[in-house]
């Protein structure tokens, strides 16, 4: 089956309350990183604002970002330490477009009417059926190896089975992956694996715990700390295989954020906190798939700095999430937090990555 993506339906701004709404109102900031009194705070769906009678679509989204009127007409998302004294902020908090402002939810919808109002087992859970959700994520990165930009977001129980860690190299060099956001643990104990066999001091296989094995992980962090670099760490320990490895050997971005709980950490580990998160949003503002596997801390702040919509060859067009966890809090957690069109499912990640890989990948 051919992968398809669905038309986006804009707006009709030729009726009301559209038609007769004035122009967005527009507060110039006046100190360096304060937004204006009463600013607009956006989501992660198509807005659209209303600038010399024309309706302006913003050119990304983000949650917590603010829209900035520029110079050449456009209008742009920007965070608040970002923002700049004599920028152009619109304000005023309502999203209907009565003054000027409209959060657009349905761009993508299909309209259907053919399901009950009530209806058993609607939510997302461990007894939900997935085997659809597999079938379209399938068909979708087929697609999206060619004509999108693929991020996956990882923790470190990616790594923690053998078969999962084979299955997601192998996925990276066969191109579904463009974009790699993480922490240090992801790849300390990917490295760990590849050079001890052991991830946090368990084997990846066989699950022993070989003596002193518990010491592995910050062995391999102080090799890396004096290679000062992973590409010298991998020249001089012979790595040839594992996550970092197929990242690396393929141009595949590796964004580490680091986290007051990290050990060493690893010399590309970016220590700055929002350093790391303009880095990550480098990547989730191209992104047109956002895999996010059993981390929820980097699930939450890449989905909330992934918008539901990117422009593709002029096109406007929806940005896939999903988020795989063995928890449904974990999966639920991400909605919560305002990122509501999502995709959740409630397995091992082990599973999941296995599955991807000998669907898409065959021998």
């Amino acid at each position: 089956m051919n992968f398809q993506l669905p038309k986006y339906k804009p707006p009709n701004f030729d009726q009301e309350p559209f038609v007769s709404a004035p122009d967005a109102r527009i507060v110039v900031v006046e100190i360096d990183g304060v937004a204006p009194e009463n600013y607009h705070g956006l989501s992660i769906y198509p807005e659209y604002f209303k600038v010399k009678g024309e309706w302006i679509l913003a050119s990304e989204s983000r949650m917590d970002g603010v829209p900035v009127l520029r110079t050449d007409g456009t209008i742009q998302v920007v965070e608040f330490r970002n923002l700049k004294v004599g920028d152009r902020v619109i304000v005023n908090r309502t999203e209907g477009g009565h003054e000027g402002i409209y959060v657009y939810a349905k761009g993508f919808s299909s309209n259907d009417i053919n399901s009950d109002l009530f209806a058993f087992r609607s939510g997302r859970s461990r007894e939900t059926a997935y085997s659809m959700d597999y079938d379209q994520l399938y068909n979708l990165l087929k697609h999206e190896r060619d004509n999108g930009y693929i991020v996956w977001v990882l923790g470190p129980a990616v790594i923690f089975d053998y078969d999962s860690r084979q299955a997601l190299s192998t996925l990276i060099s066969s191109g579904y992956a463009h974009a790699i956001l993480a922490g240090n643990a992801m790849a300390t104990h990917d490295l760990e694996a590849a050079l001890f066999g052991t991830a946090l001091g368990q084997n990846t296989y066989n699950q022993q715990s070989p003596l002193n094995a518990h010491y592995h992980h910050l062995d391999l962090i102080n090799k890396a700390r004096n290679a000062g670099s992973l590409e010298i760490l991998l020249e001089k320990e012979a790595i040839q295989e594992g996550v970092v490895y197929a990242a690396l050997t393929n141009n595949v971005p590796l964004v580490l954020a680091g986290s007051i709980r990290d050990d060493g950490p690893l010399p590309s580990v970016i220590a700055d906190v929002y350093q790391a998160q303009d880095e990550m949003r480098k990547h989730t503002r191209k992104a047109t798939t956002l895999i996010c596997l059993a981390t929820q801390l980097h699930t939450i702040a890449a989905g909330n700095m992934t918008p539901a919509y990117t422009r593709k060859n002029g096109k406007i067009r929806p940005v896939y999430i999903y988020c795989v966890d063995i928890a449904e809090f974990a999966v639920n957690k991400l909605r919560d937090r305002g990122s509501l069109e999502v995709t959740t499912l409630v397995t091992n990640v082990q599973d999941f990555l296995v599955h991807l890989k000998n669907n898409l990948v065959k021998p």
